[in-house]
């Protein structure tokens, strides 16, 4: 009788890892083990991806970052036995309201991907407006980079992060496609990026929506930090990657370079540089760390921007100017006043001003043991200065005078407590 072939994601990766097993000293049974390995694995993935373009009702593992590396490269030995020991999810396809498109109906959807409806461009896709039959809008992304099977990898990586999503503050996946190329469709976002809202567009953002979307980004990164089933480090936090909902509500979007981080693990290690200059920490540019304190970061130059209504970089005579360089004397100085958007002149809550500011000079702290986790930056953000840790880590006497009162009371408080 003919085994069974397990066409999941585990599956694939315990018959790799039973052949990664048999290997030898031999330099040459090497390289037959692997060519026959990678050719192995590469049917299998076919197969699997076969069972989304048919909607396969089977219960299928749910797919994994680490779980997708790339078919043209062998995993070391640790990252096998790491991947091996985690604990696995199962999400059965049939039960999600995703649909699975057929290339007709995307084709239809962005008249044949026409220019004119491409809506972002990135190095490893391309976003289309798009309009379904029953009228919906929705953005479709196309997966670009790569060889064949590394876009399938990256496309089974990014679909097996956003699986676990389930909230107000992140995308929300509507269905994919997997004929003629990998596609996300996701909700379309009729007001566009925060960035595209912040720079170059009439309609300027208020005080208000800016400090609302400081808040329910911090929300969602939150949620993705402790809220999901597993740690989620999104690595691209930008103005770009926050979408505005028709109540203006930031919705966290693309997922590309998303990292799963088991809770055994402090942090990843990463040798290949991907990122956003302006927003990427010092410890991920000089040794190439992600952890969550590399989103607090990026997450603090995003809280910059709503301020100042200025790029993380800015291109000007050829010359490159960072956002955190321009704001960091200016936060020692307690220079407010030409921190401030021009656009907002004095239309703000200073109170609010105060703590965004705040919680953005300790999210671009130099190390990111000082940083705090987004737990304390939501509190901060919603006035919340009972805890004081982080609060005196802060280099500036400024934002101890404008909460002295606070300040005081809350180290009363704590002391009245020890």
């Amino acid at each position: 009788m003919k085994k069974k072939v397990d066409l999941s994601p585990v599956g694939v990766l315990e018959d790799y890892f039973k052949s990664s097993k048999s290997e030898t000293c031999s330099s040459k049974e090497h390289d037959i083990d692997s060519k026959d390995s990678k050719s192995e694995s590469r049917r299998q993935w076919h197969g699997f991806v076969q069972l989304l373009r048919t909607g396969s009702k089977k219960s299928l593992a749910t797919l994994h970052p680490l779980s997708v590396m790339k078919l043209s490269r062998r995993m070391s030995r640790s990252m096998r036995e790491a991947t091996a020991r985690m604990t696995n999810f199962h999400v059965d396809i049939a039960k999600l309201s995703w649909k699975n498109f057929t290339l007709h109906e995307l084709q239809t959807a962005t008249n044949y991907f026409s220019p004119e409806h491409l809506i972002g461009k990135g190095g490893y896709a391309e976003v289309y407006k798009g309009c379904l039959r029953d009228g919906q809008l929705v953005a479709i992304k196309r997966l670009t980079r790569g060889t064949a099977d590394e876009i399938v990898g990256d496309f089974l990586s990014e679909l097996g992060i956003i699986a676990h999503l389930n909230h107000p503050n992140t995308i929300k996946l509507i269905g994919y496609g997997v004929e003629g190329g990998m596609h996300l469709v996701l909700e379309l976002s009729l007001h566009g990026s925060l960035a595209s809202r912040l720079y170059g567009s009439k309609r300027k953002l208020e005080w208000g929506i800016r400090y609302k979307i400081a808040l329910g980004t911090a929300k969602g990164l939150l949620y993705l930090h402790e809220g999901c089933q597993k740690r989620i480090i999104h690595r691209d936090i930008k103005a770009a990657n926050i979408l505005l909902k028709n109540d203006l509500e930031p919705q966290i979007c693309d997922f590309g370079l998303a990292k799963w981080l088991p809770e055994q693990w402090t942090h990843h290690t990463v040798s290949k540089f991907e990122g956003t200059f302006g927003y990427l920490a010092p410890e991920y540019l000089l040794h190439g760390i992600v952890d969550e304190k590399t989103d607090v970061f990026a997450f603090g130059v995003l809280l910059l921007e709503l301020v100042t209504g200025r790029r993380a970089l800015d291109y000007n005579d050829y010359s490159k100017q960072s956002l955190v360089l321009w704001a960091k004397p200016l936060l020692k100085k307690n220079d407010i006043m030409n921190l401030t958007d021009p656009f907002l002149a004095d239309n703000y809550d200073s109170r609010q001003m105060n703590l965004v500011l705040l919680v953005a000079s300790l999210c671009i702290q130099q190390s990111s043991i000082r940083r705090p986790c987004m737990s304390q930056v939501l509190r901060l953000l919603n006035g919340d200065l009972s805890h004081l840790k982080c609060m005196k880590k802060c280099q500036t006497g400024f934002f101890r005078k404008a909460f002295r009162d606070e300040l005081v009371s809350a180290e009363e408080c704590n002391s009245t407590k020890n």
